[in-house]
């Protein structure tokens, strides 16, 4: 057992505290999941990694079957409905293969699965007695088939994120309506049509506003207070902000969760992502062109509270470094070793992972000279990291998708298509593009953000 304090930093007090779990035979995370509409970008990938890391810390040094570890699937929320409708699939349909997807990309990055993952619409029930408990108690009201919680009942609403109020009135996901009471005031239950997914509800048939969600299964699985939330730090206004309003008020609490912790932004080589801009990455198109645990190693590499920018130099970087690592860490595969104390004390001071893979690399130059434990302790580390999950041989057998693929004769294809489509002959476009998908190859069709002329770029289907 770690001698070493750990600690994190905590949103709430804006402070490094020691962790002190409520019951140290039973610590409790819950993490925001995703919504499963679509395929999880890269910048979806740093919490699953980061809390990851995080879990695998806990269980080191309480056991692994005193932490429970909850991530939500949020399988009921607006973007759901219109995306099915647009692919013209029920909304069962596109939870399921979404969140099939989602689930083998954690796990290619390294994850390990969560000790529960509940579904929002498994917790309907839960849900709606929470609400009913805000309105018993005054800080909630029903309105036009709607639910909704009272921001002035709660005298220190907004502790979380320190916004002011007009801050506040922008930036919450609201929407303006006349039986609203105040401007601040959020959905927690609203109509549904015959066409959308609804339950049966005191207030009519209907389905949850997306912060309420979170407090019902966090309640449900952890209890009305827990150790650790995290998520992303674009979660802190609204959604969490919210989250404690109605798990507090409705429980009578102090606090929902004792620490809140959040990872900060990710941007692609100096940029934003965003679709308009090309740059838009899943972590599917990352496990095409490198293995899950480059990627997972890279992320790493920079502190999870500062923002990250993804970059294919870096990439290439972390595979160079991980090809060095893996002959020397896989002798020990196996063996029992403790850790690095410096390795263990940089990961209990706020996850500082950059300073515990700068240990690693002196523990890899120690193997190298011939130090006892050196090598073991590296692949000890590294382990607890989520690294070295694969042997030697299919680490060294790794290609990318797109090996074997004529990367010349495709391009030649996208320039033939191009000319097509600045012509207007979309059947010549449409047949390039068939032939390019029975190649393997699926297209991604853009703009350039500097002189607005049509780009193409390219990936090889999973």
């Amino acid at each position: 057992m770690s001698t070493s304090p750990l600690r994190l930093y905590n949103t709430l007090t804006r402070a490094k505290e020691d962790f002190r779990p409520l019951d140290p035979a039973r610590v409790r995370m819950y993490v925001c999941g995703p919504t499963v509409y679509d395929y999880a970008h890269i910048g979806n990938a740093r919490p699953l990694i980061v809390f990851d890391v995080l879990y695998r810390l806990l269980r080191h040094r309480h056991g692994a079957g005193r932490v429970t570890y909850v991530r939500n699937i949020t399988d009921v929320d607006d973007k759901i409905n219109a995306r099915a409708a647009e692919r013209g699939v029920t909304i069962r349909e596109l939870t399921e293969g979404t969140n099939a997807i989602f689930q083998e990309d954690a796990r290619a990055l390294g994850c390990l699965d969560p000790d529960v993952q509940p579904r929002a619409t498994e917790h309907i029930a839960e849900m709606i007695a929470i609400i009913e408990k805000l309105i018993a108690g005054g800080h909630a009201y029903a309105a036009d088939g709607h639910a909704l919680f009272s921001v002035p009942s709660m005298s220190d609403y907004g502790r979380l994120s320190r916004r002011p109020l007009d801050e506040m009135i922008a930036g919450a996901r609201v929407d303006v309506a006349p039986y609203k009471k105040g401007e601040t005031d959020f959905v927690l239950w609203k109509p549904s049509s015959a066409q959308e997914p609804g339950w049966d509800s005191p207030w009519g048939r209907g389905r949850p506003g997306w912060h309420i969600e979170c407090s019902a299964m966090s309640w449900k699985h952890l209890g009305e207070t827990f150790d650790i939330h995290g998520g992303g730090i674009d979660l802190v206004f609204p959604h969490h902000e919210n989250e404690i309003a109605q798990s507090r008020c409705a429980f009578g609490r102090d606090v929902m969760a004792n620490v809140w912790m959040h990872n900060g932004f990710l941007q692609v080589e100096g940029q934003k992502m965003s679709k308009s801009l090309g740059n838009f990455i899943t972590i599917r198109d990352v496990l095409a062109d490198w293995p899950g645990e480059v990627a997972r190693l890279n992320m790493l590499k920079t502190h999870y509270r500062q923002p990250i920018d993804w970059t294919a130099a870096a990439l290439r970087e972390t595979k160079r470094e991980l090809d060095k690592w893996y002959p020397v860490a896989m002798q020990y595969a196996g063996a029992e070793a403790m850790l690095s104390s410096d390795f263990e004390a940089a990961l209990c001071d706020d996850l500082n992972t950059p300073d515990a893979i700068t240990h690693l690399r002196r523990l890899y130059s120690e193997a190298q000279a011939g130090v006892a434990f050196a090598g073991a302790r590296l692949h000890a580390g590294g382990a607890l990291l989520g690294l070295f999950q694969h042997d030697l041989g299919s680490w060294n057998g790794w290609r990318p998708a797109s090996a074997g693929i004529d990367e010349l004769a495709v391009q030649r294809l996208i320039n033939a298509r191009l000319a097509a489509r600045a012509r207007k002959d979309w059947a010549e476009s449409d047949r390039i593009r068939d032939e390019l998908t029975a190649m393997g190859v699926q297209l991604k069709d853009g703009k350039d953000s500097a002189t607005g002329e049509a780009t193409t770029h390219w990936e090889v289907k999973r």
